[in-house]
């Protein structure tokens, strides 16, 4: 007979390891590499030092002169706070009841249940290790005065959203709706279609549900001259954050081998770092590809940690995310990654171990999924970009 008793069983020993497995190394191939570390934590904040420069006690001298002086490696402090990760299922009384007397019958509906919350993680989780922290998916592009149909500012960012999404729309400190959700994508026109009428007006920015500023400080901050601090260090005064970039223009931006080891030389050659993935959109990928098939050289894959499979440059995965802006490839060394973490995903629990709790005024029960965690770059300087790639 099924009981809620059963059904926390379940949840804790059946699906809590599937879902941390797919969660750590389903997300997408970037996040597969990055090492997760429970290191560097200091209550809720982490706190995590990065090197600046070489040892300077280094010279050549006399046979029998002066040894030279000491001087130590140079270390900054990066603080940054563990965000708050969350995922819910929502089961209800009549579904338990219904399904009391067939195991099969309640085991299917956790499983439905499962999928969808992995899903939905892996895309929330995915999207954000892109973002820049503040959580804005899209901006919408003509004020909207009662309808449930948003165009948005750039209609490529549709890519960026999910059916089953809830979202805010906030501009500014005004919050004009919240927790509106998607039941459609016009992919054709750049729209999102909600369940219901909003009147957001003209640039005014769409965010998941009570995210603003509150999300993962992903790659964005790390390659965006916008944000004046990183990890609050101010980037102004520490031009070592910077990392190489390299901009093409039209009509020399078309992806090449030349194009990519210019990259990776530069940032060598500036930090001594060797990019071990690079991450690149659909369109620069099939550019890339196309490129190959021009000069009749054929396409290597690879296998990567998670079962991905990757395109080689010169024995370096490059590989495809659809979260990364258009245009654009990633450089990137992820062993100056680091998924810092209070822990693996677990349920939340009540002071009495119970993952299933009654919601007030609702026949339904829901279980959390949680994770306080952080993505801190050791050495942003030494990661790189190529944008205005022509896309294929």
């Amino acid at each position: 007979m099924v009981t809620l008793t059963n059904a926390e069983n379940v949840l804790k020993t059946v699906y809590l390891d599937v879902l941390q497995n797919q969660l750590n190394t389903g997300v997408n191939p970037f996040y597969s590499l990055v090492k997760k570390s429970s290191d560097d934590i200091y209550g809720k904040e982490v706190r995590m030092l990065s090197p600046v420069g070489v040892n300077g006690g280094i010279s050549a001298g006399d046979e029998a002169g002066a040894l030279p002086a000491a001087s130590g490696n140079g270390y900054v402090q990066f603080v940054t706070t563990l965000k708050n990760l969350y995922g819910q299922i929502e089961i209800t009384d009549k579904a338990i009841r219904a399904s009391q007397n067939d195991s099969g019958a309640f085991l299917s509906l956790l499983q439905a249940e499962m999928e969808g919350l992995l899903d939905a993680s892996k895309l929330n989780l995915g999207r954000m290790l892109f973002g820049n922290g503040t959580g804005k998916i899209a901006r919408v592009k003509n004020a909207v005065t009662n309808n449930a149909t948003i165009p948005l500012l750039n209609p490529a960012d549709v890519r960026l959203f999910t059916v089953g999404q809830k979202v805010d729309f906030i501009k500014g400190a005004t919050v004009h709706a919240s927790g509106k959700r998607i039941t459609g994508i016009n992919y054709d026109t750049g729209d999102i279609i909600l369940s219901e009428a909003v009147s957001p007006p003209v640039d005014c920015d769409i965010y998941i549900q009570d995210s603003k500023d509150k999300e993962i400080i992903g790659l964005a901050a790390i390659f965006d001259s916008a944000l004046t601090s990183l990890y609050g260090v101010n980037k102004a005064s520490n031009p070592w954050l910077k990392p190489h970039a390299q901009a093409l223009t039209s009509p020399n931006n078309e992806i090449t081998d030349l194009i990519i080891q210019k990259s990776i030389d530069a940032i060598n050659e500036r930090t001594g770092n060797t990019p071990d993935v690079l991450i690149c959109s659909a369109g620069v990928r099939r550019a890339y590809q196309e490129y190959l098939q021009t000069y009749k050289r054929s396409t290597d894959v690879m296998e990567l940690a998670g079962g991905y499979k990757a395109i080689s440059y010169n024995g370096i995965p490059l590989v495809y995310d659809r979260f990364c802006p258009d245009g654009t490839m990633y450089l990137l060394n992820s062993k100056d990654f680091r998924f810092v973490q209070l822990c693996d995903w677990r349920w939340l629990e009540a002071e009495n171990g119970s993952v299933l709790h009654k919601i007030d005024g609702k026949a339904a029960y829901t279980a959390t999924l949680v994770k306080y965690a952080e993505l801190v770059c050791r050495k942003p300087g030494g990661q790189g970009v190529i944008t205005g790639i022509k896309e294929a």
